[in-house]
C-alpha cells in the first residue's frame, strides 16, 4: 500500500483528526486544482466537477464537515488517485 493509499484510508476511517496539509495534498493527488483563498482558507475546483473544495485552516487541523464533504464528491464522482501518486 503506497503512502497516498494510507493517508486516504487514514481519511476515511477518522475525518475528525485530519492535518489541513494533509486534505490539500490529497485533494490535488485526485486531481484538484487550487484556485486561491484568503486568509486560512483554499479553495479547489476540478474540471467536469460542479462542486468546489474549500478547506480552512483552524490550528493546523481541517474542520471535519469539509474533510466528510471532501469524501462525498470523491465517492458521487467515482474519483482514484492519480496515476504515478
Amino acid at each position: 500500500m503506497s503512502k497516498t493509499e494510507k493517508l486516504f484510508d487514514k481519511v476515511k476511517n477518522n475525518p475528525q483528526d485530519i492535518r489541513f496539509d494533509e486534505i490539500c495534498k490529497l485533494a490535488e493527488i485526485f486531481g484538484f486544482r487550487y484556485k486561491g483563498g484568503k486568509g486560512s482558507h483554499k479553495v479547489y475546483s476540478k474540471k467536469g466537477i460542479t462542486e468546489i473544495l474549500n478547506f480552512q485552516n483552524v490550528r493546523g487541523k481541517a474542520k471535519p464537515y469539509q474533510v466528510k464533504q471532501f469524501l462525498k464528491i470523491i465517492e458521487e464522482h467515482n474519483l482514484t488517485i492519480k496515476e504515478g501518486q
